[in-house]
């Protein structure tokens, strides 16, 4: 625990450089709200001081293990956080298994056989219902789990306002229906974050997460040879990434499961490499590259600035990510803390 301790001030102290980032501009609100929907009570960095003051500790060192045994893990577990707050906000939804009053949203066509790393988010949360019964909630254990596994791997620390509830059901129809594919034209991407309230600003600092992880074959396939359902690649793929991709994800169904990294530069370090590979036309995904070349001059700049200035991309993710996190989370008797975050409390339902 005491090596948590080095690394949490470790943290603390990389983190002084991005505290201007909380001070958002005019434009960039903190809140996330759909139209109707009035702001919910404020979540606050201090919510478990008194309560469980070392959860973020638990976190950390739990976080510490799973990143050195696969170093994938940090890009699932923040890949979470987004699955979770673009389906009726961040309330651990995502996390819920089948029940008999609703299908989990694991089963959403855009989860199915994707997103992970639900065994260390019931690792983290055993250890805090050790330490703080009943006290941690699950939608806060992912939000916890993102930022660690983002500062682990070498990006930006920021305040991470706490409360949120979990919910009581899931929505495998809304998952379908708010996450967006990976073949996503830019026009429909800029829709799909408008519908969490979320702007140009945040849909580009936000795909900058795409510095880490990896994707399928299934997921880009489409790029190598049938994007515009001409049989024809994608023209702005690089062509020599072009020839290394489909050497690895070959025609038909054979390699669909095959992976690459999303960022081919620095495929485990968060940083701005993802923006120098978009304009060099060697981002992975449609949904990334199209923002340099989607033809629309404010998104483009805003990856020529990322690219050219890592600590503008860091403040600015930071503002939009703080942003997500408070799209209309769940407070006070809204929502319950689930003792198991796979299941909703008995007699909750």
């Amino acid at each position: 625990m005491a090596s948590s301790k080095l690394v949490l001030a470790a943290i603390f102290s990389a983190s002084l450089c991005f505290t201007a980032a909380l001070a958002f501009p005019d434009h960039h609100d903190q809140g996330a709200y759909p139209v109707g929907q009035s702001p919910k009570p404020v979540l606050s960095p201090d919510y478990y001081k008194a309560t469980c003051p070392q959860a973020d500790e638990i976190v950390v060192s739990i976080l510490k293990k799973a990143i050195a045994k696969e170093q994938r893990i940090a890009a699932s577990l923040l890949r979470l956080l987004f699955h979770d707050c673009f389906v009726q906000g961040c309330d651990a939804s995502v996390l819920l298994d089948d029940s008999e009053e609703f299908i989990s949203e694991k089963k959403a066509i855009p989860n199915k056989n994707s997103i992970r790393g639900f065994e260390v988010i019931d690792e983290i949360k055993a250890a805090l219902e050790e330490a703080c019964p009943h006290t941690v909630s699950c939608a806060d254990t992912i939000a916890l789990a993102a930022r660690g596994s983002t500062v682990l791997s070498g990006g930006p620390y920021w305040e991470l306002p706490l409360g949120r509830k979990d919910s009581k059901a899931a929505y495998m129809k809304l998952a379908n229906k708010n996450l967006p594919p990976p073949n996503a034209t830019l026009h429909r991407l800029v829709k799909f974050f408008e519908r969490q309230g979320l702007d140009k600003v945040d849909l580009v600092a936000l795909s900058g997460s795409h510095t880490i992880g990896m994707a399928r074959c299934v997921s880009f396939k489409q790029r190598l040879y049938n994007q515009h359902r001409d049989n024809q690649p994608d023209r702005t793929l690089e062509k020599t990434l072009y020839h290394t991709l489909a050497s690895v994800c070959p025609p038909g169904g054979g390699g669909d499961s095959n992976l690459r990294p999303l960022d081919l530069a620095t495929a485990s370090r968060f940083d701005n490499a993802y923006y120098k590979l978009l304009v060099e036309g060697r981002g992975l995904l449609n949904s990334d590259e199209v923002l340099w070349t989607g033809g629309d001059p404010e998104i483009a700049g805003l990856v020529r600035s990322y690219a050219e200035s890592e600590p503008l991309f860091f403040e600015h993710y930071v503002s939009s990510i703080t942003k997500m996190g408070n799209i209309t989370p769940l407070t006070d008797h809204d929502g319950e803390i689930r003792k198991n975050c796979r299941v909703v409390n008995k007699n909750a339902v």
